[in-house]
């Protein structure tokens, strides 16, 4: 996941929006270890479940990475509460647990969904799917 995530990394801009989701330990926070890795973001990313959002400067002059966990959030109207439209333009905003609450906050994002290939293995299946003209051909992303 950590790989999937420094290559996503390489085709993102400030202004994406990321909605992950996907079973408690799929590796949605990996692969933002990952992107926030490829990004050249200030570290550690770790899971925001109890502060809900961190954001983390870039340390090259890129956007910075606004890292958030909806989980614990009761609806829509607590994630509009942490004013992340506010900084969508500016950063890459990764939501873990969106879906179905952060679509609202971009026009254009990339939905991605991590599961286990099985339960036996390591293994992830992960399908992404684009949303806006941003992620027609996912960005160039291969």
């Amino acid at each position: 996941m950590r790989d999937l995530g420094l290559r996503l990394a390489g085709v993102l801009r400030a202004g994406d929006l990321l909605v992950l989701s996907g079973d408690l330990g799929a590796g949605k926070t990996t692969l933002t270890q990952g992107i926030g890795e490829g990004l050249k973001v200030r570290g550690p990313i770790t899971s925001p479940t109890f502060v809900i959002a961190r954001v983390h400067p870039s340390l090259c002059g890129g956007p910075p990475l606004v890292h958030a966990d909806a989980y614990r959030l009761g609806g829509f109207v607590e994630l509009d509460d942490l004013d992340l439209d506010a900084t969508v333009e500016e950063s890459v905003t990764v939501v873990e647990w969106g879906e179905g609450l952060a679509e609202g906050l971009a026009d254009a994002r990339l939905e991605i969904n991590i599961s286990r290939a099985d339960a036996a293995s390591e293994g992830r299946a992960v399908r992404l799917r684009g949303t806006g003209d941003r992620w027609v051909d996912l960005g160039g992303f291969r």
